[in-house]
């Protein structure tokens, strides 16, 4: 129990002492070397603007604005994705019929879909979380076909030999369970990608709120500490998405994991 507490404060020591080095190094590059805040705003230049936007309170709007937009295209890419790599994994006709389309569009940047986001949604929540949409589907769609197409013959076998032998069984007691792992990593690239399209869509006039759009509304301002800013609370938000999907899953959906790879 000691030596674990040790280790953890060890492991946690460096990750401080590497933060607070990345840290020194920019206060002083910013302050000694480059001398121009609009090129490279230093650490307390951006600690300022991240009191001042936090006092002010509109920070707090951007944030919610920006998970709305979030939620928007996980929800869609989850609720066509997840079905649709489910059926062409599992199902030889369905893969035929929709592969060809996938692999036609996937190749298509997100950021392409934006002028249709605009006409079809116009300056809306859902024209950014369609653009969210159309980044998360893609490796989602994969991620949960090939778990599917992975799923050993032989469970199968055993299934239907155990008198499971519905299709909608097999793939709810069977399949699901052990694509569930490609699914998982499916979802977490997907978040990934769907996060950057978010900060590209508010950037470029899909909204009119949001942690991109300020970014761009700063830049056209000077500000480029407040610009730091946003990027940094980006990153954090990102973080924080990642990690709050990670322990979730594997403390829940996927515990069952635990264990098989030392």
């Amino acid at each position: 129990m000691k030596m674990n507490f040790i280790k953890t404060i060890e492991e946690k020591g460096i990750e401080v002492l590497s933060l607070i080095t990345a840290v020194t190094i920019w206060q002083i590059v910013a302050d000694k070397v480059v001398h121009d805040t609009f090129l490279l705003p230093s650490f307390y230049d951006v600690m300022r603007a991240f009191f001042t936007i936090v006092k002010s309170g509109l920070i707090f709007t951007d944030i919610l604005t920006s998970l709305l937009h979030f939620s928007i295209g996980i929800v869609a890419a989850f609720i066509i994705g997840i079905p649709l790599g489910i059926s062409m994994g599992w199902f030889k006709k369905a893969n035929q019929a929709i592969d060809p389309i996938i692999e036609i569009l996937r190749p298509i940047p997100p950021l392409a879909w934006i002028p249709f986001a605009i006409v079809w949604f116009g300056l809306t929540h859902q024209a950014a979380g369609f653009v969210i949409f159309i980044g998360m589907i893609f490796p989602i769609i994969i991620n949960t076909y090939t778990g599917f197409k992975s799923v050993p013959k032989v469970y199968v076998e055993a299934a239907k030999v155990l008198g499971c032998t519905r299709n909608i069984d097999l793939i709810r007691f069977i399949a699901i369970p052990s694509a569930m792992p490609s699914i998982v990593s499916g979802i977490r690239v997907a978040m990934g990608v769907g996060w950057m399209c978010l900060v590209a869509a508010e950037m470029f006039g899909v909204s009119d709120r949001g942690l991109g759009y300020q970014i761009w509304h700063y830049y056209y301002l000077h500000r480029m500490d407040v610009v730091l800013v946003y990027m940094l609370i980006l990153g954090f938000m990102g973080l924080l998405i990642d990690r709050f999907f990670r322990y979730y899953v594997d403390a829940k959906l996927l515990r069952w994991t635990s264990g098989t790879v030392v």
